[in-house]
């Protein structure tokens, strides 16, 4: 007796290259192999985006929706492409997002992260307080400068940072309605405080309680500010290209000459971390008691926890 033909064998089920378990077949894809570009079937990562989280939920997280970089992929399975933040970031959880890949292979992906060592300084300012950082002349004129600083509140206002000159130079940072604005100014001869005052404003909803980057580079007329991962280009007002400052730079309010405890604005209340001016850590030099440093604190209301206005943690 012949024996009888084999039943034809089933076809394949297609297996989904992008989720952990088919939801065609059930089946485990295949791993992803090294990313390779070079076409003809190969596996590889062209292009993509990294999310940052400090939680661990990106659907929720707002943090996530300020910080995410773009990825560019490789071009073969030897050469390794390196992706450079623009700003540096402080996480704990990254997501890896393929946004391109070969179409006639399979999405593959290796990543190496690389940090670097983090030191913090935190201060606490309770809203009715400041730091001056004194110069040792009377006026310091730059051509350049650099502030960066970390910041977190649930306050909408709240002056950050404020220096002024004579002749009418001028730089205020400070929060309003939630967003950060800056005014700066270079010998314009304006009053100080007028309502003529132009603001570069960046950000919004940035008194979540959640921490937000600032920095701000000035070379000569030419300045940049940066919250968080956004940056505005833009040229200062007035005729000069030096910002001249008188005395001394305040950081958390603008205390009002002559009238101790008295500031001219809402102070900011929150934390402030790793904040620099021109290289010099205004937080650290504080903690250490430097002289170059004073705290000028409101007399009313009664202070919870007299002495301490301001916390460095």
């Amino acid at each position: 007796m012949a024996p009888l033909p084999s039943a034809p064998s089933a076809p394949s089920a297609p297996v989904c290259p992008v989720c952990p378990v088919c939801p065609v077949c059930s089946r485990l894809p295949r791993l992803p192999r090294l990313p390779r570009l070079t076409g003809g079937g190969e596996d590889g990562f062209k292009a993509g985006s990294v999310f940052f989280s400090n939680t661990g939920n990106f659907q929720c997280d707002s943090q996530q929706r300020e910080f995410k970089a773009k990825l560019v992929g490789n071009v073969n399975s030897e050469v390794v492409v390196q992706n450079k933040l623009s700003h540096p970031v402080r996480t704990r959880f990254l997501r890896f997002v393929p946004l391109d890949w070969n179409p006639s292979g399979w999405m593959g992906l290796r990543v190496e992260v690389y940090g670097c060592s983090y030191k913090s300084y935190v201060a606490d300012f309770d809203g009715r307080s400041s730091l001056l950082y004194r110069f040792n002349q009377k006026s310091m004129s730059t051509l350049k400068d650099v502030i960066s600083l970390r910041f977190k509140s649930h306050q909408a206002e709240g002056v950050l940072l404020h220096g002024e000159g004579q002749r009418g130079d001028y730089i205020t940072l400070e929060l309003h309605r939630g967003r950060l604005d800056l005014y700066l100014n270079l010998d314009d001869g304006r009053p100080r405080l007028s309502g003529g005052r132009v603001a570069v404003t960046v950000g919004s909803l940035l008194d979540d309680e959640h921490w937000h980057s600032v920095h701000v580079e000035r070379f000569n007329r030419q300045v940049n500010l940066t919250v968080d991962a956004h940056t505005q280009h833009f040229h200062t007002g007035g005729e000069g290209h030096s910002l001249e400052v008188d005395y001394e730079l305040s950081f958390g309010g603008i205390p009002l000459p002559g009238k101790p405890g008295t500031f001219l604005r809402r102070n900011f209340q929150g934390c402030m971390e790793n904040l620099y001016y021109n290289g010099n850590n205004i937080i650290d030099l504080a903690k250490r008691r430097k002289p170059q440093i004073h705290s000028v604190v409101s007399p009313s209301p009664p202070p919870l926890h007299p002495g301490r206005s301001t916390t460095f943690l």
